[in-house]
């Protein structure tokens, strides 16, 4: 069967335009919910204040109710006595005696003020001696007073429709005794996960199948914006299974959403359903990198989306093009994204004709500029979207970005978000015990993975705390100090096993290995450390398989264990997890370079402590398999 292609691929802003051309997307009707209930709710109503608050004047603290004029010139050396009434003034309770001239009133906090008084002494500022109270410093008409209707008046609007409710909000509702308020009913938005290679958490898993990250991320991401999310599971490519389930959507649900099958590949079949509905398909395909298979439809005026597979293309779909829409059906006015100015950190190219949405990570430089990295784990990433400090627009025209180019960076949150310890350089397991040991020092702790020499580079601009590095001299046959630049520091780290890895069914040596034509290599990425002694150990062959370049130790494992490669070089540590036969090519120092500028930061000096010989951390590391280094 001919794979079809997309029906047209349009410029985003039409797309947008088109779609909402074709649904409805005005707030929902009001429900009345009660008020325990009401957090997170967006009001459908202003609300008026019945009553006075407070609904009488009130003591701010315990102390004596007074005619301010009886206390004027009252001092330690020449202090007034005024009688007290006989009745004390609890909270609750309506006073029945006046203050009359010259006397006075015991009073507790939040306890109504009796007729004729004006003021509070407090308590600290008096003695109690028989039916007199002697007051040692004067007070002013008003004062430790709460008079009625000064926070709120009766009849004041208190609260305006379209105000999400937070705590602070249900404490006024509370305030102005309000039992149950009228709010936008939340939008129920349907969502499916569909394809033949998705299995659900917890199910078993196998090469080739992938587990349904994207129905928790749109669930939750429903929830965050105010929708109900219902998941209704996930389905095999059948055609008659696909329409039973949006058929079942539709019939009570606001919004419909399908993950995956956009692309309208062989076995794609979620465009053919979406496609028979009326109006049906509206936009398929739209000019963005990550998301251009996406495909916005309608069923009468409902909106339905089928947003692509990946996670990252479907999170960013989700919230350029769904989000905005259920923030309207919830009486919620459009979100205002934060911007940034930064320096992009590295040279990045991007394809022509379709606008990108470059995830970066922000670093503050020795200059207090920020410079923006991009993430670079591609639209089939989970954690990309997760770890990003927000993206960058690059416009459909351009192809190559250089480094150092001043870019606007869309937050993700609403502020930028500043790490104790930036970490930027290569990737390693004992790197994760480092963080989670600093994080339980109270630190956080951001890293970003960029490779040796990438690492090195961040440190000399001053855009990170530490750069860890494992870079071997050919020349010298030292690890690390060559490299280090003035202005630098090394921070010993410990020394990690490196080697040549199988599957357990290739038991030949090294030199065998590289001797037979026949086998497919996993090689690393260029800057890496591991890259160098992979072409130190290859000299002048260049294996099948040489191209092809992972970023992570990880990655090589997973590719030799699959089976997508025969050999590659890793770790000792990975190795074992992995399951790989293991053949030791030479220990290497992973080390850190810090900028001597913030080698006494507290969150380095934390580190340097974490890192001294007989420290937890230490020990945790040696249990991986990393020997310390002094």
């Amino acid at each position: 069967m001919k794979q079809e292609q997309f029906l047209e691929v349009i410029d985003r802003d039409e797309a947008e335009e088109r779609w909402r051309a074709s649904i409805d997307t005005d707030a929902l009707a009001p429900e009345t919910v009660a008020l325990e209930h009401a957090l997170g709710r967006v009001l459908a109503e202003d609300v008026r204040a019945e009553v006075d608050v407070p609904g009488f004047d009130r003591s701010n603290m315990d102390g004596f109710a007074v005619r301010a004029q009886d206390t004027f010139g009252a001092s330690e050396e020449e202090a007034v006595r005024l009688r007290l009434n006989t009745e004390t003034i609890p909270t609750g309770i309506s006073p029945t005696q006046a203050v009359p001239a010259g006397g006075a009133a015991s009073i507790a906090t939040g306890g109504m003020l009796p007729r004729g008084a004006d003021a509070i002494v407090p308590v600290e500022y008096t003695d109690t001696e028989g039916d007199h109270v002697v007051v040692r410093h004067p007070v002013t008409p008003g004062g430790a007073v709460s008079f009625a209707g000064t926070d709120i008046g009766m009849g004041e609007t208190v609260l305006f429709a379209g105000a999400k409710l937070t705590s602070r909000e249900t404490g006024v509702l509370a305030a102005v005794g309000r039992r149950e308020v009228s709010v936008v009913r939340r939008p129920r938005v349907a969502i499916l996960s569909t394809g033949d290679e998705i299995v659900q958490p917890g199910e078993a898993m196998r090469p080739g199948l992938v587990f349904d990250s994207n129905g928790r991320i749109l669930s939750d991401a429903v929830r965050e914006l105010g929708g109900d999310p219902v998941f209704l599971g996930a389905f095999r490519d059948d055609v008659a299974a696909l329409k039973a389930a949006v058929s079942r959507a539709l019939e009570d649900s606001d919004l419909v959403l399908l993950s995956g099958g956009t692309s309208k590949g062989e076995g794609d079949l979620n465009a053919r359903v979406v496609g028979e509905l009326e109006p049906g398909i509206v936009v398929h395909g739209v000019a963005l990198k990550p998301g251009k298979p996406i495909c916005l439809a309608a069923s009468g005026r409902r909106p339905v989306v089928i947003l692509p597979g990946f996670p990252t293309s479907a999170v960013f779909t989700f919230h350029e093009f769904v989000a905005p829409v259920i923030r309207e059906l919830s009486g919620l006015p459009p979100d205002r994204r934060e911007t940034v100015s930064a320096r992009l950190a590295l040279e990045t190219v991007s394809d022509r004709g379709r606008l990108e949405y470059l995830l970066v990570g922000l670093a503050k430089r020795g200059d207090g500029a920020l410079a923006a990295y991009p993430m670079g784990k591609g639209s089939g990433s989970v954690t990309a979207f997760s770890r990003a400090d927000g993206f960058v627009r690059v416009p459909r025209n351009v192809e190559l970005v250089a480094a150092d180019t001043e870019v606007e960076v869309t937050l993700a949150g609403r502020e930028v978000p500043l790490a104790d310890l930036v970490v930027i350089g290569s990737h390693c397991v004992g790197l994760d015990l480092i963080a989670a040991a600093l994080s339980r020092e109270g630190l956080t702790v951001k890293v970003m993975a960029v490779g040796s020499q990438g690492g090195l580079a961040a440190a000399q601009r001053g855009e990170c705390d530490i750069a860890p590095i494992h870079l071997l001299d050919p020349e010298t046959d030292q690890y690390n100090t060559p490299f280090l630049p003035h202005g630098l520091r090394l921070l010993p780290g410990y020394e990690r096993q490196q080697g040549v890895v199988t599957r357990p069914d290739e038991t030949r040596d090294v030199t065998e290995l590289l001797d037979d034509g026949t086998l497919r290599m996993v090689n690393r990425n260029r800057g890496s450390g591991t890259r160098i002694l992979i072409d130190q150990l290859l000299g002048d062959r260049k294996p099948s398989g040489y191209a092809y370049e992972p970023r992570s130790h990880f990655a090589v494992a997973a590719a030799v264990a699959q089976k997508r490669a025969d050999w590659g070089v890793t770790i000792a540590t990975v190795a074992r997890q992995s399951g790989l036969l293991f053949r030791p090519l030479r220990p290497e120092h992973y080390d850190f370079a810090v900028p001597e500028d913030r080698w006494d930061r507290p969150a380095v000096r934390t580190l340097r402590r974490l890192l001294e010989p007989g420290s937890p951390l230490r020990k945790g590391l040696e249990s991986l398999g990393f020997s310390p280094r002094e």
